[in-house]
């Protein structure tokens, strides 16, 4: 029981960090105008523009949320990975697996909806 909990501890800073900077996350790949939470959050996106682009994660809660949902999942296969990981690297695999697996999905909508066309 205390290894699971230890593996949803690594799981929720991984989580943590995740919800805390997909925003700057989603300005960095879109540089859509895009700001921290204490900063703003969407109220310079591009998506109040008139004219397009429109960032896709901003524009589309089916892209956002998808993106989101699969970062978390990744973070989640990490945390609780089998085997006999130490959480020092099981934190780091679900922290890495915030920018590898956001950075796909990122590129994945972006290209889906013609972003970058």
């Amino acid at each position: 029981m205390r290894s699971f909990v230890s593996k949803a501890v690594v799981l929720a800073v991984a989580a943590g960090v995740t919800g805390t900077f997909f925003i700057n996350f989603c300005d960095l790949v879109y540089q859509c105008g895009c700001e921290s939470l204490w900063a703003g959050v969407a109220a310079h996106c591009n998506i109040h523009a008139a004219q397009p682009p429109h960032c896709p994660w901003c524009a589309s809660q089916a892209a956002g949320n998808s993106s989101f949902g699969v970062i978390l999942g990744m973070q989640a296969l990490a945390a609780f990975l089998p085997g006999s990981a130490g959480l020092g690297k099981r934190l780091a695999l679900a922290l890495a697996a915030f920018p590898v697996a956001g950075g796909v999905m990122a590129l994945a909508w972006g290209w889906y909806t013609g972003y970058w066309a």
